[in-house]
């Protein structure tokens, strides 16, 4: 029998999961998403992903911003769920929702626990380097990404994968991967392993402060820390411009040769020296413009051999 789930998601990583759960049979009796936040030029209040999708199906949407109130508890409990379903959803569960749902509920999320736990799993396996990465469903519990795992599943990071890249493929993985829990959940088999006490890291929410491309950094730190922030925040620099100072994001790059002072471009590709070896910036993103790749930013941007980018 289909199971009867309250779904609690935010932005577009989330999507998926509920698209999967629905197109499997399940009865999605609510849909729990963050409020509409302003944004834009304009500030005008936007839907988020998951609210968007579920008002196009007809769901019934709850964007509560805080879950400690009582009266949203006996609403949350009113539903009747068998189990609730978390993604991304960015509110923390307190114990009493969490109680709610005959049988429990499941979070999706994207690391290799207890590897990342937190906000920001994606970015900061890329910017840290890692090699492999993966997702995970888990049953909650009342700390941060600390309940049992479930079911995972294992993906290989590739050496110039953007953060983009990596958030849609574990996505479409981890959306496939809960229908299979709830899939083993319905027939009473789904067995869960505490995390182990070792390797536990945390992936902390992205601050603005940390955007902007150190050079004094080796090549690959500086590749790694590119891709990680791409395609949002996206990492930048400041190019001088016909007298003035202009900030480019670089959405791509690779590891390039050459070596030079940090800052230093080498070539007329845009190659850049760090700290230790160089990278080339593949595609850039010049503030108000579209991305473009590098022959196209260089043909409306004169930058020569050896001269500096901060």
């Amino acid at each position: 029998m289909p199971l009867r789930i309250v779904f609690m998601g935010t932005p577009d990583f989330s999507v998926p999961c509920l698209s999967e759960l629905i197109g499997a049979g399940h009865d999605v009796a609510c849909v729990y998403t963050q409020p509409p936040r302003a944004a834009g030029r304009g500030q005008k209040a936007r839907l988020s992903p998951v609210h968007a999708f579920a008002d196009n199906l007809g769901l019934p949407v709850v964007t509560t911003p805080t879950l400690m109130d009582p009266h949203e508890q006996r609403g949350f409990a009113a539903l009747e769920a068998d189990v609730a379903v978390v993604v991304a959803y960015g509110l923390m569960l307190p114990k009493i929702i969490l109680e709610c749902p005959k049988l429990g509920c499941l979070n999706l999320h994207a690391s290799l626990l207890p590897r990342w736990r937190g906000a920001a799993p994606i970015q900061r396996a890329i910017m840290a380097g890692d090699t492999e990465t993966g997702v995970m469903v888990m049953r909650m519990g009342e700390g941060l990404d600390t309940g049992p795992v479930c079911l995972s599943e294992r993906k290989v990071i590739g050496a110039d994968e953007t953060a983009g890249e990596l958030h849609d493929a574990l996505a479409r993985t981890g959306a496939d991967l809960m229908v299979r829990a709830l899939a083993a959940l319905e027939r009473g088999s789904l067995e869960c392993t505490q995390q182990p006490e070792a390797g536990v890291t945390y992936a902390s929410k992205l601050e603005k402060s940390e955007t902007r491309i150190d050079w004094s950094r080796s090549a690959l730190e500086v590749h790694n820390h590119i891709r990680g922030l791409s395609p949002f925040p996206g990492a930048w620099f400041e190019l001088d411009a016909e007298g003035k100072t202009e900030r480019v994001k670089v959405l791509r790059s690779t590891v390039g040769e050459g070596d030079g002072n940090p800052g230093e471009v080498l070539d007329d590709q845009l190659t850049v020296a760090c700290g230790s070896g160089a990278v080339r910036l593949t595609h850039l993103q010049r503030a108000g413009k579209k991305p473009m790749g590098s022959v196209e930013f260089l043909r409306g941007q004169n930058i020569a051999a050896h001269s500096k980018i901060s």
